[in-house]
């Protein structure tokens, strides 16, 4: 039966809930508690309003035995017309798997023991005229499964599982964060020019200012103005945009979490950065072992820290100070003339290199230090050694999930790395020096550490997720008519 003949049937339904006097998309209906309280505080003789959708609709002479479902469990309706009466017992024939209800009665245990409802009274509250799928299966009912979210969060409550979970680390971080003073804050998402990190804007025109205007690659320099303007500890959990690539690591739209905090350093956002998730794994899951991909990672702190100079160095023989020319030669030498560069600049070769590690990082957490100063033009270098800045990345099962700096704030020194930073960067265009930025460092900005935290791939760790699409409610994918797949669950 393809899905015009489901709707058709559906709506002849629908039809006939009509004719009797019935509104099949009902008003507000107060539920005096949930499924799974029912059945954690089961009362035998208790009298409940439940509702939500049925799951499942079985038909044993004059007995209908439903499986209603909401957000939180199912649970077994038995619905008689000795209970119910004659006239509203023939309502359920015109009801189907997908329609919500409200309903009324009392808790009992059938024979099996299987706890239920004995229905008094039924509200229909909403006529699916689509059928649910029966099953999800195979590549292309992933790629419908990310297109039609609502009908995947219903179909398979495990993916219900994955976003509560991501709720509930978000809530955790904030109140991790809220506890030890810092603030949230909230900054823009049009930006009047990309800023805060290298990377490829989104664009748009804003009609009343007849300007144009890019969606934020990342916040880091409007927090940065707060600190100059006094706030020490803040944070902000921020949907940032880059117009770059998508795969199973990478969204258009992500969640960042930056926090900033006034008289500290790179050193500090680590302790940070460890004791934050460290301590979120164990709430979430009572332990610091989670298992991940056929394997189990290890959050035990303290995690293991390396020297991004001293890899680079052992693995390609590259030093800080080497140019472009030599740098493509050295990494060649080791992964030979299939390596391939658009143009030759320091940061795209490095570019190439630090995929290169991403893939051997080990799976434990490990924070990677000793950065190039010239892949970090908003970093402070290290004492003594212009060539290396006060940085870390922090690799967990070889994504990158958190970044931070000892924030460099002295405006002069900031204007030429930004400078040179320009200079060097010829893929992603539209960016240009923020002038107000430097200005407000001129007024002042405290020493502070900087992180910024990845929340898509960390909850994809959290949750056994192969791909960021699977974290992501509503990821950006290709039109139908490119993409090719079918368009509904049936």
């Amino acid at each position: 039966m393809d899905i015009n003949e489901i709707r058709q049937i559906r709506i002849k339904k629908l039809g006939n809930l009509l004719s009797k006097g019935l509104f099949p998309y009902g008003k507000a209906f107060s539920r005096s508690q949930t499924i799974q309280d029912v059945l954690d505080d089961f009362t035998e003789g208790q009298a409940v309003k439940l509702a939500g959708r049925i799951m499942a609709n079985r038909k044993h002479g004059k007995v209908y035995f439903l499986d209603l479902r909401d957000q939180t469990g199912k649970i077994q309706l038995f619905v008689k017309a000795d209970y119910l009466g004659p006239e509203n017992f023939d309502i359920l024939q015109d009801l189907d798997i997908g329609d919500i209800i409200g309903v009324e009665g009392e808790l009992f245990k059938t024979k099996t023991q299987e706890k239920s409802v004995r229905v008094r009274s039924l509200t229909v509250l909403s006529k699916a005229l689509l059928s649910l799928p029966e099953k999800w299966h195979g590549l292309k009912d992933m790629e419908l499964r990310y297109r039609q979210r609502y009908l995947d969060l219903i179909a398979n409550p495990q993916i219900r599982e994955v976003f509560l979970t991501r709720s509930h680390a978000i809530s955790f971080v904030r109140n991790f964060l809220n506890q030890r003073g810092f603030l949230e804050v909230e900054t823009p998402m049009l930006q009047p020019q990309a800023g805060g990190a290298r990377g490829r804007p989104f664009k748009t025109k804003h009609n009343t200012y007849d300007m144009d205007v890019f969606l934020r690659i990342a916040p880091e320099l409007y927090l940065k103005r707060l600190l100059v303007g006094g706030f020490e500890r803040i944070y902000e959990l921020n949907r940032s945009f880059r117009n770059e690539g998508i795969s199973p690591r990478h969204n258009p739209e992500f969640t960042m979490l930056e926090v900033y905090e006034a008289y500290s350093d790179c050193e500090g956002m680590m302790k940070l950065t460890e004791e934050m998730v460290s301590s979120l794994v164990k709430d979430l899951t009572g332990s610091f072992v989670v298992p991940y991909q056929g394997t189990n990672i290890d959050f035990t702190p303290p995690w293991d820290r390396r020297s991004f100079t001293q890899v680079v160095k052992d693995k390609f023989n590259i030093d800080p100070d080497d140019d472009a020319a030599i740098m493509l030669d050295k990494v060649r030498k080791m992964k030979g003339d299939r390596v391939v560069i658009e143009k030759l600049t320091r940061s795209a070769v490095m570019k190439i290199v630090e995929d290169l590690l991403e893939e051997e990082a080990s799976l434990n957490p490990v924070f990677f230090t000793d950065y190039f100063t010239f892949l970090c033009p908003l970093a402070k270098t290290v004492e003594g050694n212009p060539h290396i800045s006060q940085r870390f990345e922090c690799f967990i099962a070889g994504l990158e999930v958190a970044n931070a700096y000892s924030e460099l704030n002295d405006p002069q020194e900031q204007q030429k790395r930004l400078t040179v930073d320009l200079q060097d960067d010829f893929e992603t265009g539209n960016r240009v020096i923020d002038t107000d930025f430097i200005h407000a460092l001129e007024y002042g900005m405290p020493p502070a550490g900087g992180l910024g935290i990845g929340i898509d791939r960390l909850v994809m760790i959290l949750t056994d997720s192969p791909s960021i699409k699977d974290v992501i409610l509503f990821p950006l994918l290709k039109p139908l008519s490119e993409a090719g797949d079918k368009t509904d669950g049936s």
